[in-house]
């Protein structure tokens, strides 16, 4: 009897799917990932080792939000760089096109309308996940809501610029539109401006991936006399409206 094995063309298709899956949620679990897309564990797992041997993808630890559990936590996999530029050159010649469009025929103020359009989910999103994860800071939950969109975001403390000071780091290990933002800054200029809105403070972008550095860094100082704080002070009602609006 004669063996057949995996079609070629399925594989790199169910490959793809995996990728796409990394591209557009961030890092990932094996059973997440076999959840989302309806595939067994192992046959997850198989396609990860295939993609981890062309390096598209790496393994990880995952990033550790409040109180851990007993036993040790899954590995997550994640997209690498050389993952992420699979998805980058027909999509970024696209976006630029239509940007550079949009700013012949709109204007700049075009370009800042849609860069704060597309990222209007922070501002969106934010409650909600504060409410789903209320041991978990403000700027915690920020990272969580990024990396929701791909953004593979973390928060370390740091002392921040100030002696006076202490602060924290919100690093995202990927952007979606890291090419595109390198030609129009104003889509970096509107995250910057909606992560301070949530967090209801300056922040300072101190790194980004378009401009060519490992990881988009923003800095978020506060207070001494903030320190024991866990949880900004609500917006009121007609305000968290008209964000979510």
């Amino acid at each position: 009897m004669e063996f057949i094995g995996p079609d070629p063309k399925q594989e790199q298709g169910t490959r793809r799917r995996v990728t796409s899956t990394l591209l557009s949620k961030g890092p990932q679990t094996a059973a997440a990932l076999a959840e989302e897309l309806g595939l067994t564990p192992a046959a997850v797992r198989r396609h990860l080792e295939a993609l981890q041997s062309d390096g598209s993808v790496e393994q990880r630890d995952p990033r550790a939000v409040g109180a851990r559990g007993r036993g040790r936590p899954a590995k997550v996999f994640a997209l690498t760089e050389r993952g992420r530029d699979g998805f980058a050159a027909g999509y970024d010649d696209l976006a630029r096109s239509a940007l550079r469009f949009l700013a012949e025929t709109g204007g700049d103020d075009a370009v800042r309308a849609f860069a704060e359009r597309r990222v209007a989910f922070i501002e969106e999103n934010f409650e909600d996940v504060m409410a789903a994860h209320p041991e978990s800071t403000p700027a915690e939950v920020l990272a969580l809501v990024l990396s929701q969109e791909g953004y593979a975001a973390s928060v370390r403390d740091v002392p921040a610029a100030a002696s006076s000071a202490t602060g924290e780091q919100l690093c995202q290990q990927h952007c979606p539109v890291s090419h595109v933002a390198h030609e129009f800054p104003q889509l970096c200029e509107a995250e910057t401006a909606a992560i301070g809105r949530v967090l209801e403070r300056h922040v300072l972008r101190l790194a980004t991936i378009a401009h060519g550095d490992g990881v988009c860094t923003t800095c978020i100082p506060e207070p001494v006399a903030a320190r024991g704080a866990t949880r900004l002070t609500p917006r009121p009602s007609d305000e968290r409206k008209q964000v979510t609006s």
